[in-house]
């Protein structure tokens, strides 16, 4: 589907709840102090596009979960991935219900519970997002097993440029090494002269 597939479409979606969901919870707190009713307009709609992206980033996780090759350890960092997921989504879903409902009735009280839940919704949000760059950078979770080979052999022979751009440091360490001249005499040594073992036979021209 136009070069994705399942875990890159889930990756592609991974930034909308998060950003939006965010986003929603700073025009809440800037609605707050200014009293300004602009600001909760643009708080609820960004509240309601993050919860359709929220559902789309678990719908497009769910699927690729079924696509990618994984041991025990994955899974189960896989799993508490996806709990925290769904009680994210789940809070949203029922933030976003209710501001649909309430929106224009809310008094200061009602939405002090509704911002303290956007509050810790957002909260959850980052800790399933922990979860979810564990799987990537700590298990390699959807790159194919063929690509991670060819990666740790090219990481196992040293890192090397070409073409002449700069060389690795053991490369540069040995090139010094080679060119660098087999004996100096210290400083104020007459030229020439040199001192032989006892027993050494003279020079013979």
């Amino acid at each position: 589907m136009l070069g994705y597939d399942w875990p890159r479409l889930h990756a592609a979606l991974n930034d909308l709840p998060t950003a939006l969901l965010l986003t929603t919870l700073l025009f809440d707190l800037a609605a707050l102090a200014t009293k300004r009713e602009g600001l909760r307009l643009v708080s609820f709609w960004t509240l309601m596009v993050g919860a359709i992206g929220g559902a789309a980033a678990v719908i497009s996780g769910l699927q690729a979960e079924e696509h990618i090759a994984h041991g025990e350890a994955v899974h189960e960092v896989m799993e508490t991935h996806e709990k925290f997921a769904l009680i994210t989504l789940g809070v949203f879903a029922v933030l976003a219900l209710w501001r649909i409902v309430r929106e224009r009735k809310m008094r200061s009280g009602e939405r002090s519970i509704v911002l303290v839940l956007t509050l810790i919704g957002v909260g959850i949000l980052f800790v399933t997002a922990n979860y979810g760059g564990r799987l990537v950078f700590e298990h390699a979770a959807a790159i194919p097993t063929p690509v991670l080979q060819e990666e740790l052999h090219e990481r196992s022979e040293g890192h090397h440029h070409h073409g002449g751009q700069e060389e690795s440091p053991a490369t540069s360490a040995d090139s010094a090494e080679s060119q660098a001249p087999d004996h100096m005499d210290p400083p104020g040594t007459p030229p020439h002269t040199h001192s032989h073992p006892p027993g050494t036979p003279p020079h013979q021209d």
